[in-house]
């Protein structure tokens, strides 16, 4: 389950603490107050969003959270510049996992879990409309979580340019792909997997070097996204 601290005073400190924090609701036209709150959450890149006060209240199972509450994250969020320190701490060719809006934590957790595994040196993540590092997710990666650094960015698709721009080649998971055994899946590399619904976005597919496909012989078209990164990651492994 995800944690939450409610209420004015405990927000504030926790900010102020730099406790690892994903998202502060704040309630929708209920603002005043509120302002040293929601500078400390910009100042610590903590991602604002307006919320009913129901939801606050459903959020922390309490009508006593003072119109602000604050989703805590089982880990800090690293700087895209850590995951390059980490390859080069280790003499490696960058090897990152790249998750365009997965929204499951156990989806998100089991490819934590399995990029980890597989010797990648971090996942990257948006900041916006992506499973939060809960404990939901922690608990998913078996405690991958606390091994792997994970960034949250902008922009996936504007990420992808600058990873390009420092020689990384960029593979998104996608059906409509190549055959993942005809490439060659060596040097820096990127795998981008897309949201459990609309998979990859059309400005992160854009953006991609090639495309994956896994080969699907049964009647379903489509495999769970965690399932599809682990072929992939350990495809990549196999040639690193």
């Amino acid at each position: 389950m995800e944690e939450f601290i409610a209420g004015r005073n405990a927000v504030a400190e926790a900010l102020k603490s730099s406790r690892p924090a994903d998202s502060l609701f704040v309630a929708q036209g209920d603002t005043k107050g509120l302002g040293e709150i929601i500078k400390l959450a910009k100042a610590t890149g903590v991602v604002i969003k307006d919320a009913k006060r129901e939801k606050l209240a459903q959020l922390c199972g309490s009508e006593h959270h003072q119109g602000v509450v604050l989703s805590v994250a089982a880990r800090a969020y690293a700087d895209l510049e850590d995951l390059f320190a980490i390859a080069q701490q280790k003499s490696e060719a960058p090897f990152f996992v790249v998750c365009d809006e997965i929204e499951d934590p156990h989806n998100l957790g089991a490819i934590i879990r399995t990029a980890e595994a597989a010797g990648a040196h971090g996942v990257i993540v948006p900041k916006r409309r992506s499973a939060p590092l809960s404990q939901t997710a922690a608990k998913a990666s078996a405690g991958a979580i606390e091994h792997l650094a994970v960034a949250r960015v902008a922009n996936i698709a504007q990420t992808l340019e600058q990873l390009k721009a420092r020689g990384l080649w960029i593979y998104g998971a996608d059906m409509q792909g190549v055959p993942h055994s005809e490439q060659k899946l060596e040097g820096s590399i990127a795998l981008v997997i897309g949201s459990e619904g609309r998979g990859l976005g059309r400005l992160v597919k854009e953006r991609c070097d090639v495309l994956l496909a896994l080969p699907m012989r049964g009647h379903v078209n489509s495999l769970n996204a965690s399932v599809a990164a682990g072929i992939l990651l350990y495809e990549m492994m196999k040639w690193r």
